[in-house]
């Protein structure tokens, strides 16, 4: 696959390290332009480049978003329709200012970006896992205690998807269901940060609570 990476800051470098050491391609961008992005043009080598939001909305089979949540209305819209998106994002107002709807627990962050995108698969993934840990803590399937991640998504077919990408990286999957059930791996819940195996990590969204019931 292309795998086109809006933003490519923590976590999108380090998932563009892991697609190309897996055989794909990507298209990298920012908010700075793809000059800004030749350093790690370079390192990842022939597999890679740098381009707009729109080239990476375009080039992409698969196309993740890692900005800044308060950044998400600068997504392009047409140049993603049909397309699986995966959102990574997590809500911190010190940083992305308040947001009504998430205050108030009526939505979740990556619904917020599947509005914005109506015509695309949004799939929520990689937000609960320190950047680092994608390529320190990725291990081959099969492996004894292997590291799990989450994944939610109102699409089936863009889930599984997701979960094969992922578990081609090296991590084994947990499918927490649709959009609406991400709050159980957002910032404050236990399955946030710590490294989990899929058996720790079902038990951990289990045992999630909203914020006004902490």
């Amino acid at each position: 696959m292309t795998i086109g990476l809006i933003g490519a800051g923590h976590i999108g470098s380090q998932l563009a390290r892991l697609a190309v050491a897996h055989g794909h391609d990507v298209v990298l961008s920012n908010s700075r332009g793809p000059e800004s992005l030749r350093d790690l043009v370079e390192e990842l080598g022939p597999r890679a480049r740098a381009g707009t939001p729109e080239d990476a909305a375009h080039a992409g089979d698969l196309v993740v978003v890692t900005i800044p949540l308060k950044h998400y209305r600068s997504v392009p819209v047409a140049p993603l329709a049909g397309k699986i998106v995966v959102d990574t994002n997590n809500y911190y107002p010190q940083r992305d200012g308040h947001i009504a709807a998430l205050d108030d627990e009526s939505t979740t962050t990556a619904e917020l970006l599947q509005a914005h995108l109506p015509s695309s698969r949004v799939v929520k993934a990689f937000n609960h896992i320190q950047a680092s840990h994608l390529t320190e803590h990725a291990q081959a399937a099969g492996t004894a205690g292997r590291r799990a991640l989450v994944i939610a998504g109102d699409d089936p077919e863009a889930r599984a998807r997701v979960a094969q990408f992922i578990d081609q990286i090296g991590f084994d999957v947990v499918d927490a269901g649709p959009l609406a059930e991400g709050w159980r791996i957002q910032r404050d819940t236990p399955g946030y940060g710590p490294r989990r195996t899929a058996e720790e990590l079902r038990r951990d969204l289990a045992a999630a609570k909203r914020y006004r019931d902490m």
